[in-house]
């Protein structure tokens, strides 16, 4: 887990601090989330070792019968023998290679949910400001594909590198039973299989890195035109997005393309060949000068056909394996990223009165101008204030500074008297409720939306805070009321059942703080007064900021802020204002 995190898993979830600490070396992560299973890979190693044993007896086996065979006469009782052999061992065989398969299976299936849970436990703390500069598209893309490509880089991937080290292996332990010299042949071929082996991996180790990039650049494009389908068809701009969906396909086919060009010029294929019958015929040498009968020409010929099960494996697996360390990478990428923001667990986390006081506040977002400066003004518990000003003006952000979804770059904000820095980041974000204009609703029910930030709330207590936001009217106008699905971000609502909706779930956690961020925008004339007079009850005995140009909502606030170019223009009630300010006559006319 990064130093800083806006959120902490329980600490029998957490992603051990020894695989933490491993994050900044891709191989060495994922080594250290694969040794959790050490027993899995024992059993992988096992069943390859005797999988590839039991492989290299059958031409053992065979040279024996042809001796036999050529014994004049032939000896059919050993002939059997042999065939028992053969079969037994290759049964045996079978259940080990199930072996190796199911544990590399089973590794990798676990790794994939085990870095999946630790991806996304990093992303939930992220600050506001990380998730606002990362493209949603490119991060589902690591979180789905690139985690998927680890569980592939252990199977099939390591499952057939281990497989195939040990078919190479054997040729070198049953080959000098019949000649020490025949070791040669094995051996060049291990010698010359490794060196192509590493410039292989060199040489595609960036390839596959351009690929899983260019998949992420495919898979973000198409995420952003899905979002923003309404905007695309509403500017008649299909024919675009197809050719540019057209472009990012053909940069990601090119590179695979590219890919298979290097796999396909994969050099141990000719060492395969080469030393097959380079081996064979020192092997007839060796016979004709009678250091070599024929069964041994025969099963040493075996031993070398062994080499086609590594050679032709090594030019997928290894591919994958660099697929998999490119996918970590990009993982990492993310999960290293730095977030300002802290949970602070330790911090201040008592029931909140309301107490709000600005002092010295000034923001910039990063690499961007100061958006905010010189922001000082109080607020008494229960006081309504409403801020106001032009677009662009920082009220919005003003009110994210309250509940750290921002932090302060300059200055203090004080909750109760304490800089919400020092506040346990839960306690504080628990007792204050922010209703935005653009309401994110969850494809889920209607009362399992209004209940989010109280999953625990009984049936009843969710109807009564639909009630209190004027929605229980319309909620129970359809067919399966508070029951009834809800599409995508609440497509299937207007505007103002989406508000509304927003509204019953800030009543329901019955905050201390209520931010209403142009919260009534989207709602006809007569369903806000309906929902002004709900908001009125809510705010008492809540501190209230209502961000609006609402002159309904403007009069009634205790303290009204005019915020102009980042800095407070006027601050007064309305009457005082009228009288006083230009700036608050102007937006009121």
């Amino acid at each position: 887990m990064p130093p800083h995190s806006e959120f902490t898993v329980p600490e029998d979830q957490q992603t051990p601090a020894w695989i933490r600490a491993c994050r900044l070396f891709p191989v060495r992560w994922i080594f250290a989330h694969a040794i959790r299973y050490w027993y899995l890979g024992l059993v992988m190693v096992g069943g390859a070792i005797g999988n590839a044993s039991l492989a290299a007896v059958v031409p053992v086996y065979v040279g024996q019968a042809i001796d036999a065979l050529l014994e004049s006469p032939p000896d059919a009782s050993v002939l059997g023998k042999i065939a028992l052999l053969i079969l037994g061992t290759q049964t045996i065989r079978g259940f080990l290679q199930f072996g190796r398969n199911f544990g590399a299976e089973l590794i990798g299936q676990r790794m994939e949910r085990d870095i999946r849970h630790e991806l996304y436990t990093s992303l939930l703390g992220k600050s506001m400001t990380y998730h606002n500069l990362q493209s949603v598209g490119e991060v589902m893309a690591r979180a789905t594909n690139d985690v998927r490509e680890i569980n592939f880089m252990f199977s099939p991937g390591i499952n057939l590198v281990v497989g195939s080290i040990n078919f190479i292996i054997m040729p070198l332990i049953f080959a000098p039973r019949y000649h020490p010299a025949l070791i040669a042949a094995p051996l060049a071929f291990l010698v010359l299989y490794v060196l192509a082996l590493w410039q292989y991996i060199y040489e595609l180790r960036p390839i596959t890195e351009g690929v899983r990039k260019a998949f992420g650049e495919l898979n973000t494009r198409l995420a952003e035109a899905v979002d923003g389908i309404e905007t695309v068809k509403g500017m008649a701009q299909e024919e675009a997005e197809v050719k540019l969906f057209a472009a990012n396909a053909r940069r990601f086919r090119d590179r695979s393309v590219h890919q298979g060009d290097v796999e396909a010029r994969f050099l141990p294929l000719l060492l395969m060949v080469l030393a097959q019958a380079g081996g064979l015929y020192h092997a007839i040498y060796l016979f004709q000068r009678e250091a070599l009968n024929v069964g041994g020409v025969v099963a040493y010929f075996g031993l070398l056909l062994l080499f086609g099960f590594p050679t032709f494996v090594s030019l997928f697996a290894y591919s994958q394996v660099s697929l998999g360390v490119a996918g970590a990478k990009r993982i990492l990428e993310l999960i290293n990223r730095e977030t300002e923001l802290d949970q602070n667990v330790e911090g201040y986390a008592k029931p909140m009165r309301g107490a709000l006081e600005f002092k010295g506040v000034a923001y910039a977002y990063p690499g961007d101008d100061v958006t905010l400066e010189e922001i000082a003004f109080q607020v008494e518990p229960g006081q309504t204030i409403a801020i106001v000003g032009q677009t662009g003006s920082g009220k919005t952000t003003l009110a994210k500074l309250v509940n750290r979804t921002f932090d302060v770059s300059q200055g203090t904000v004080k909750i109760d008297g304490i800089d919400v820095r020092e506040w346990n980041l839960e306690a504080l974000r628990r007792q204050i409720s922010i209703i935005e204009q653009d309401i994110f609703l969850f494809s889920n029910t209607i009362e399992e939306n209004i209940a989010f930030g109280k999953p625990d709330a009984t049936h009843d207590e969710v109807e009564a805070a639909a009630k209190s936001a004027q929605a229980h009217e319309f909620i129970t106008s359809f067919k399966d009321g508070y029951q009834t699905e809800l599409g995508e971000r609440g497509v299937t609502l207007s505007g103002g059942q989406r508000q509304r909706l927003a509204l019953a779930r800030a009543f329901l956690t019955d905050p201390r703080i209520l931010i209403l961020d142009d919260s009534t925008s989207a709602i006809d004339s007569a369903t806000e007064d309906e929902i002004q007079k709900a908001i009125y009850a809510a705010a008492e005995g809540r501190t209230t900021l209502i961000i609006t140009h609402r002159l309904s909502q403007i009069r009634w606030a205790d303290l009204i802020i005019v915020l102009r170019k980042g800095r407070i223009a006027a601050i007064g009630n309305h009457a005082d204002l009228m009288e006083s300010s230009p700036a608050y006559r102007r937006i009121f006319s």
